[in-house]
């Protein structure tokens, strides 16, 4: 696999996309999508676990919301990884992510996930390259164990936004009343370390990739959805789920 150069991927949707047609195109697929995730329910034999990662302001709660959002919420889970607790940090770094895992039947997203503890810990110094390592190994062992043992298909999406539209998100949340909830000053010191970031990004693309990533141009919404709706519909029309049937 070749080694994946953010800055040599677009931000944007290629010219060829129409954005209404493809707002029109997303629909229809959430539509498909429903049925999907009551089939997973149903059938109870496959888990999925979408992996959401990207900067601050990248989007990730939108996708949430407008992707996610319009399945049933009996069968799709959220859980947001922040800084860890004291009980968390004196277990493995794993330990509060494997309780989180999916059970079979649901859906279970990540908003941030494992990985920031080999992205801002690595940003920030508080972890070495060699304890990185050693997570890194920790992290693949843990995907395939879910992969090998309980059926679970994990999506790993990085939301690629520029750093311009990133400084634009962040303005908003000062100026836009329906957004000042989410402003954090905090946001605009992390935006100065861009460069490393990207550096760490890479390198976690480029060690934890048995599974592979997909790389999400974001800074249109619209082509951001489809693209995530678009990879969560192709992996459950995979599975070639059925209903169970009457119970004997």
């Amino acid at each position: 696999m070749a080694a994946i150069k953010l800055k040599n991927i677009s931000t944007r949707a290629p010219k060829r996309y129409n954005k209404e047609k493809t707002k029109t195109k997303t629909e229809e697929i959430l539509h498909e999508l429903d049925d999907l995730q009551n089939l997973l329910f149903a059938e109870g034999k496959h888990a999925v676990l979408v992996v959401m990662q990207g900067m601050d302001a990248s989007g990730k709660d939108g996708v949430i919301r407008d992707v996610f959002g319009e399945l049933n919420p009996q069968g799709v889970t959220v859980k947001s990884f922040k800084v860890p607790t004291e009980e968390e940090m004196a277990h493995d770094f794993l330990w509060r992510v494997h309780a989180a895992a999916p059970r079979k039947g649901v859906i279970q997203i990540f908003n941030r996930s494992h990985y920031e503890d080999i992205l801002v810990t690595r940003v920030h110094k508080w972890c070495d390259d060699e304890t990185a390592k050693k997570r890194m190994k920790a992290i693949n062992d843990f995907e395939s164990l879910l992969t090998q043992h309980n059926n679970t298909h994990i999506l790993k999406f990085y939301l690629h936004i520029s750093p311009e539209e990133q400084q634009q998100r962040l303005n908003e949340r000062i100026h836009d009343p329906a957004k000042m909830w989410k402003y954090n000053e905090k946001d605009f010191e992390e935006a100065k370390h861009w460069d490393i970031y990207m550096k760490m990004y890479e390198d976690c693309f480029a060690h934890c990739n048995a599974i592979p990533w997909h790389i999400i141009p974001s800074d249109q919404n619209w082509y951001k959805e489809y693209l995530i709706a678009s990879a969560l519909h192709s992996t459950l029309k995979q599975l070639n789920m059925q209903y169970p049937g009457l119970k004997k």
